[in-house]
């Protein structure tokens, strides 16, 4: 959901005269003033590690992205395939001229439609300077699949969110999620999720709770509920090289498994490289190049899955 709101500076106060007792009352009063950031959204707890694995491929695909001006862009993609669906994708997105931080502005309008006539379309609205809302339509063809409604709240150290999903009052059908994140020192991060769904004949809820430890080298987090866990860990080995590992775990499915990936940037080449091998025995690799002064990146992509003994590769071409 973008970064975090900047903390107000601190007011001047007097200065603290110890008490009589020998108390150390300055100590105290500099805890109390210690601020905390933060702590994001929900859906942003494994992100880092996220980003260090690479991309499923397939096929070519040629993007084209085009700035019409500051506040609007649109974008065309052509994907051919021998193993899915060929066809063109058309997205245009809409930055408001409310600018928070040097990423960030609001409102935001973002749509997306392919050959088929399927809709995928997003609204996000700065409402209050702490409360942004998101609107989300996905349609298939001519039917609504689905709508969705966030509402989040970023205090100065907390963050909450509501989200309804496909709300029905004619068949009585609704999702419901709720997060909740605290700061709880500079470094731990603790909260939880409610995920309830209702439809007839059916009505339940899952509670997930939720942890994250950060430090400027690595970051540790913990999903655990009865739905099952998500573990992952990122670590920053130097400006070149970045690890991620992954475990997940699903009661229903009574399935697990578990990812290893890398990184590696070489600036002066204008190359990134990212690599993963699981536990379900697939290994796959992404190298993405630069070509400076054209604004042109190729990349290319394999992936193999020895289990079910497939391999697919893809090649990618952006400009702009």
């Amino acid at each position: 959901m973008g970064n975090v709101f900047a903390l107000s500076p601190p007011q001047f106060m007097p200065p603290l005269i110890p008490h009589p007792s020998g108390g150390s009352g300055v100590g105290r009063a500099e805890k109390r003033e210690e601020n905390l950031d933060n702590p994001g959204s929900f859906d942003e707890l494994h992100r880092r590690c996220k980003e260090v694995f690479p991309q499923q491929m397939e096929g070519v695909k040629l993007i084209i992205n085009k700035g019409l001006s500051s506040h609007f862009q649109v974008s065309h993609t052509i994907h051919m395939s021998t193993v899915g669906q060929s066809g063109y994708r058309f997205n245009a997105t809409y930055v408001g001229t409310k600018q928070i931080s040097p990423v960030e502005a609001f409102p935001m309008f973002i749509g997306d439609m392919d050959s088929t006539g399927s809709l995928n379309a997003q609204c996000i609205h700065l409402v209050a300077e702490r409360i942004r809302t998101k609107a989300v339509f996905q349609t298939q063809q001519s039917k609504f699949m689905t709508w969705q409604f966030d509402a989040e709240y970023r205090g100065d150290d907390f963050t909450s969110t509501l989200t309804l999903g496909n709300p029905d009052l004619i068949s009585e059908s609704v999702i419901v999620v709720a997060h909740f994140l605290q700061s709880i020192t500079k470094n731990l991060v603790l909260g939880g999720e409610l995920v309830y769904h209702r439809r007839p004949g059916e009505e339940g809820a899952i509670v997930t709770l939720a942890g994250k430890y950060s430090t400027p080298q690595w970051i540790a987090t913990l999903n655990l509920g009865l739905g099952g866990a998500h573990a992952s860990y990122y670590h920053k080995a130097n400006d070149q090289v970045q690890v991620g590992v992954e475990f997940e775990a699903s009661t229903r499915m009574q399935d697990s498994s578990f990812s290893f990936g890398y990184q590696l940037d070489i600036p002066k080449a204008n190359m990134v490289f990212r690599g993963s091998v699981d536990s379900n025995w697939i290994v796959g690799g992404v190298l993405e190049k630069k070509l400076p002064p054209l604004p042109l990146t190729l990349a290319l992509g394999a992936f193999l899955n020895h289990w079910k003994n497939k391999f697919h590769c893809g090649f990618n071409i952006t400009v702009g």
